[in-house]
């Protein structure tokens, strides 16, 4: 039987690089790895179903198992993950000083309410300070360009959400002090040119965030893979195969950074990036990145309980609820 002909759409990251290469192949997979800007990404996965493995944002994924018919199937690898106490940005004249002051506050959200980034931080400023979704307003638009974005296929429901005007962007907004806050994936381009107005909320961000992981254990996962569900059906084999090889691809990048450790990862610019990782490998152990279930149930329940409170889904699941059976008892984890 001839090996099958998928596409994957992925963007460009160190624990995919051995899939884009060709170094690394699933197993009965001839596969074209397509880098793509995840925001595209999504928008023609969702919408056209273009691919037939996917990058896809947790949110997207999530929303379209209330779909009558499901178009994807996910298996526990996640290409994104960030910690998101970072991307909280407030109007440094708003009288916001600690995260109980967000509460009632004009909230700025990039192009649709929802996106994963911002799910994770309303999600920890409900659970660790007090302060719910629905205790805001959510101006949804453009970052910095006055260019609404079609494409917002699951509304929520219950959420304050104003539309930006022609012409609006959060960016500008937020600098004006028209908003108090934004919770955004990108980081507002005011903020980079050194705009005395805007600020974030927690001004030592690393540590806050290292704090979180060592009481909870959570690494947020922002995207996942999907598989489309009709191309599962027919080659339940695709799942474990492809799980495989993404662990493979990951197993690889990590042991770039152990080689080059050796000559003090001299071939980055990064100052200090050998303490960053020393640092990292006391925290989160040899696999800071895992895949796999069991690894992953904690952060994935925690997602599905905070997209079910803020609004984006009428349904509680379960981590098991939402990956192919196959993957569930899969072993996949560094070593």
């Amino acid at each position: 039987m001839p090996d099958l002909d998928l596409t994957l759409a992925c963007w460009n990251y160190d624990r995919t690089a051995a899939l884009a290469d060709g170094s690394v192949r699933p197993e009965g997979v001839q596969l074209r790895y397509l880098q793509t800007f995840p925001a595209e990404t999504f928008q023609r996965m969702v919408k056209y179903r273009e691919f037939d493995v996917s990058e896809i944002g947790f949110k997207f994924y999530v929303s379209s198992l209330a779909m009558k018919e499901p178009p994807f199937i996910a298996i526990p690898v996640f290409p994104l993950r960030l910690f998101r106490h970072s991307c909280i940005f407030i109007n440094a004249r708003s009288g916001i000083e600690k995260p109980q002051d967000l509460v009632g506050r004009k909230v700025g959200e990039p192009f649709a309410y929802g996106h994963d980034a911002a799910i994770w931080a309303r999600g920890a400023l409900s659970d660790e300070y007090g302060v719910p979704a629905a205790a805001n307003t959510y101006y949804c638009g453009a970052v910095d360009h006055a260019v609404k974005r079609d494409f917002a296929p699951f509304p929520p429901k219950g959420i304050n959400i104003v539309d930006l005007a022609p012409g609006q962007t959060l960016d500008a907004m937020l600098d004006a002090g028209e908003i108090d806050a934004m919770y955004s994936a990108l980081t507002p381009p005011s903020y980079l040119r050194g705009s005395k107005n805007i600020r974030r909320l927690f001004i030592d961000y690393e540590s806050v965030e290292r704090d979180y992981f060592r009481r909870t254990g959570i690494f947020p996962i922002m995207h996942l893979v999907v598989i489309r569900r009709d191309l599962y059906e027919k080659h339940r084999w695709l799942a474990q195969s492809l799980m495989r090889a993404f662990n493979e691809a990951k197993r690889k990048a990590l042991e770039n950074y152990r080689h080059w450790e050796q000559f003090c990862n001299a071939h980055m610019a990064v100052p200090w990036i050998t303490a960053h990782l020393e640092e990292n490998r006391r925290l989160m152990g040899d696999d800071p990145w895992p895949y796999g279930f069991e690894a992953n149930r904690k952060a994935v329940d925690t997602f599905l309980r905070y997209h079910h409170e803020q609004g984006l889904s009428e349904k509680l699941l379960k981590a098991e609820d939402i990956f192919a059976p196959e993957t569930l008892t899969e072993y996949s984890r560094f070593a």
